[in-house]
């Protein structure tokens, strides 16, 4: 007689959970660059240095520190309490801890996205769907604060979604406001926490137009109530801010005003030439299907969500990742509904055998699933990276350092060798890289910060990188008297035939320019 296997070592099993939780950790490391491509992004050196600049003044600045061309204008650090986490890690354990800080947030995320797929569908489809839509949304993986807006989301739709399917977990939905201050702090996304609790209430007051009884009507009035009392409570949680309702403004300002549209890449329409579109072409598909087929179940709430977010998806790539996350978890589970009816359809028997087969076999992977665990793989999986990074020789692949292929970190060396601090212009994205290896030595032209500087500088400085008229006034009316530029850049072009500016470094990835 065969002897049971203790409840402690079942346990110890890895499970499904396990799998999502390292599922993007090996997309980051074994496929997408490792630490280097966390770090593809020159923004992520500001935020530290903002957040190291609050620890030691103990406030969040409210004027501009960084640059030399809008030095003491106001600024609004919006995503400050990011800045400051991250900050401290940052003197604590240098970028290495910063890189497995985000990871360990994108891991989270996904973990929790499988575990709710997974209350609708079979665990191996709501794995599949995981992957595909961390596959989908891989383009933006980067240590920047908006990976917790991506985590935020998929808590807030667990909260939602546990409300909707057991309506007396009610109390469930006081924790979002709480929530929303942290969401708030964390980043400027935190809007889409009440899109999605309003979507539920209008959900709900969808099914007034279809309900025939009075006590329906009354039930799903008195659950889009309680919806749009938590939106009101998430709204008023947003105004706990250093900024209070000036960040509402701000933002609003911002994401309205046109020049950011057509000239920031992420507010820009999708590519569908690049790799990850299949992906998201799947949720499309399987997220409409899904949408109609909870429709003809009376179910309002997803066809409203994916009418709004399949939209935002295709209208701004910086909404493609909110859509992959939402679209997961109908998709799964329309898959799992269509395995559950696929042996009753006319179909080829070796059809209906293979579709029996491949229920059976999700099946047990439901059962292998089911259960506690306690996540050992998943924990040893993290000390093993951190062990790899900290190595005194690490991986190529665990090396948190910015990419000398993408970023001036040559040339850096030589301005710094030459005492060459502040007082040069650059493009955008290498100005959050400067910050990060010379503030507070020197102050940079431009950065990343495109809120803040606004769009008429924003407009003279992409007039001046394409070398069109006024350019050279427009450096000289800030004192610029060194240019650091990649060398397929017009202006850089220019300045390569000009007499009035010579070329003293080129390594290939960057230029740099000294005016006579």
């Amino acid at each position: 007689m065969d002897t049971p296997k203790p409840h402690f070592a079942v346990r110890l099993l890895p499970s499904l959970t396990d799998a999502a939780f390292l599922m993007p950790i090996a997309f980051v490391f074994l496929r997408m660059g490792g630490a280097t491509g966390m770090l593809g992004d020159g923004d992520t050196g500001w935020h530290v240095r903002t957040g190291e600049w609050i620890l030691a003044h103990g406030r969040v600045p409210d004027h501009d520190i960084f640059s030399f061309t809008r030095s003491g204008q106001p600024w609004f650090a919006w995503e400050w309490l990011w800045d400051v986490l991250f900050g401290w890690l940052h003197r604590q354990a240098g970028m290495a801890a910063v890189v497995l800080g985000s990871s360990l947030v994108l891991a989270l995320t996904y973990a929790l996205l499988f575990r709710l797929a997974r209350r609708g569908s079979h665990a191996l489809i709501a794995l599949a769907m995981t992957l595909v839509a961390a596959a989908a949304s891989a383009g933006h993986w980067l240590a920047r604060p908006h990976l917790f807006t991506m985590l935020f989301t998929v808590v807030f739709l667990s909260v939602l979604e546990r409300v909707e399917r057991q309506p007396g977990s009610y109390r469930r939905l006081c924790l979002l406001p709480l929530l929303m201050v942290l969401w708030t702090n964390l980043h400027g996304g935190f809007f889409v926490g009440i899109i999605l609790i309003c979507a539920y209430a209008a959900g709900e007051l969808a099914v007034l137009l279809r309900a025939s009884e009075d006590g329906q009507r009354r039930q799903a009035l008195g659950r889009a109530r309680l919806y749009l009392l938590t939106a009101a409570g998430c709204a008023v949680a947003t105004f706990v801010n250093p900024y209070f309702y000036r960040l509402h403004a701000h933002i609003f300002t911002y994401l309205a005003d046109g020049f950011y549209r057509h000239n920031v890449m992420e507010f820009q329409s999708l590519n569908f030439q690049t790799g990850q579109a299949v992906y998201i072409e799947i949720l499309l598909a399987a997220g409409a299907a899904a949408a109609f087929w909870r429709l003809r179940r009376g179910n309002f709430t997803w066809p409203l969500l994916f009418a709004a977010w399949a939209h935002l998806a295709l209208y701004s790539t910086r909404n493609v990742e909110i859509f992959v996350l939402l679209a997961a978890a109908p998709a799964a589970e329309l898959l799992s509904e269509v395995l559950r009816r696929a042996p009753g359809w006319r179909v080829a028997g070796w059809l209906r055998l293979g579709l029996e087969s491949f229920g059976d076999f999700t099946r047990e992977c439901d059962a292998f699933d089911d259960g506690p665990r306690w996540h050992v793989s998943s924990c040893a999986a993290i000390l093993v990276l951190a062990a790899f990074t900290y190595a005194p020789q690490p991986p190529p692949a665990c090396r948190a350092a910015y990419n000398p292929k993408a970023f001036p970190v040559r040339a850096a060396d030589q301005m710094e060798k030459a005492g060459l601090f502040g007082g040069v212009f650059t493009e955008d994205l290498w100005g959050g890289y400067l910050i990060y290896r010379q503030y507070p030595r020197g102050r940079v032209f431009i950065d990343g910060r495109s809120d803040f500087y606004g769009p008429e500088f924003g407009g003279k400085y992409i007039q001046a990188m394409n070398a069109q008229a006024g350019w050279e006034h427009y450096l000289g009316r800030y004192g610029v008297q060194t240019v650091l530029l990649p060398p397929d850049v017009p202006l850089a072009c220019l300045l390569r035939q000009s007499s009035a500016w010579h070329l003293v470094y080129d390594d290939g990835v960057a230029q740099i320019f000294r005016h006579s």
